[in-house]
């Protein structure tokens, strides 16, 4: 049977009125800033988050912040070609990309993709998928959701006869290259056969644009299964799958294994921050496999532009990890957010 390939799009139904922004924040005192605007662009697994902390900081100093979400393949490119003031990314840049965009580049959050599914009668987290399983789905190797190896690691759980349909992402997407990268490091199949990247030649399913557009696509189609951030899942009420830990151990996405994962990380300040597989298995038996934190890209020559963004960010990793928490999403910790102020300082300012 020929593989069917097809990129969707539908009404973006998460975006503007399932994110409300916090009314608590109060201006400061004193006058608020002068009219500024910064506009950004880029990945739609921080969208959530960056377009409430804008909202509250425009409150707060007046300055406007723009940010579209249109994955971080565009993000990348726009930055690059200075259309944009800043560039949001989930694909972590190498030291020697940077300087051939450029660029600087810090982390500003951490999140966490989840595998969706639609399956009517298996509620959230009820699904156990092992590292094999999802391989051979993605593949489109299993059809239906009865498959004697999807029931083999879930006897107790009445899966139906609803043929599988793989969502994914159409786009240049950093989800899509954490996603595949996690995918080619347990699965020797798909690192030789598919690969990973912001763009996959997937085997199998229909495209999507934005976590969004995945979200909606599962959400409306029985037997879909697809991958998104985990705020889309959380605000739209999505079933996520139990995957396993590096160490083999199926775990639940929550809050505390993402945050074990988080744990782990080692930034480099003279790196810009890069990590060759992003925050994705790191070690730990309640470790989120999946976690991943999203950079900011800026450009090098555009000092006061930068000095700008930089003002709207030190202002939300201050003030925006509670909505941050509320949506889902993992802040830096306190001693990534001081090494990050000291690369503005003597790196991006200097």
């Amino acid at each position: 049977m020929k593989k069917l390939i097809a990129t969707l799009t539908l009404p973006v139904v998460i975006l503007s009125g399932c994110f409300g922004g916090s009314s608590e924040k109060k201006a400061p005192e004193g006058k608020a800033k002068s009219k500024a605007t910064i506009n950004g662009a880029g990945a739609t697994f921080p969208y959530p988050v960056y377009i409430n902390w804008a909202k509250d900081y425009e409150k707060a100093t007046g300055v406007k912040v723009n940010y579209q979400g249109i994955g971080s393949g565009g993000g990348i490119r726009q930055v690059t070609e200075r259309t944009v003031d800043f560039g949001g990314s989930d694909k972590m840049l190498t030291p020697e990309e940077l300087d051939k965009r450029k660029l600087y580049q810090f982390p500003a959050i951490i999140g966490s993709i989840v595998v969706v599914y639609n399956l009517p009668g298996i509620g959230d987290s009820q699904i156990k998928l092992s590292n094999r399983i999802v391989c051979d789905i993605f593949m489109g190797k299993i059809k239906y959701w009865d498959d004697s190896e999807v029931k083999a690691d879930n006897p107790n759980l009445n899966l139906p006869h609803q043929r599988v349909t793989v969502i994914h992402r159409a786009e240049g997407s950093g989800t899509t290259w954490n996603f595949t990268y996690w995918l080619s490091q347990v699965c020797p199949e798909w690192k030789s056969k598919v690969g990973y990247g912001k763009v996959v030649n997937w085997p199998v399913g229909l495209g999507a644009k934005g976590n969004a557009g995945v979200t909606n696509y599962v959400k409306q189609t029985p037997g879909a299964i697809g991958y998104v951030e985990y705020a889309y899942k959380l605000q739209n009420g999505l079933t996520a799958a139990q995957l396993q830990s590096r160490d083999g151990n199926f775990v639940r996405p929550t809050e505390e294994t993402f945050k074990a994962a988080a744990a782990h990380a080692s930034w480099k300040m003279k790196e810009h921050f890069y990590l060759p597989g992003n925050l994705l298995l790191q070690p730990g038996k309640e470790s989120w496999p999946l976690t991943a934190a999203s950079v900011i890209l800026l450009p090098r020559e555009k000092k006061e532009k930068n000095k700008l963004v930089i003002d709207f960010f030190d202002w939300s990793f201050k003030n925006g990890d509670q909505i941050a928490v509320k949506l889902g999403y993992i802040p830096l910790p306190q001693s990534t957010k001081e090494m990050v102020r000291k690369y503005w300082k003597e790196v991006v300012l200097k």
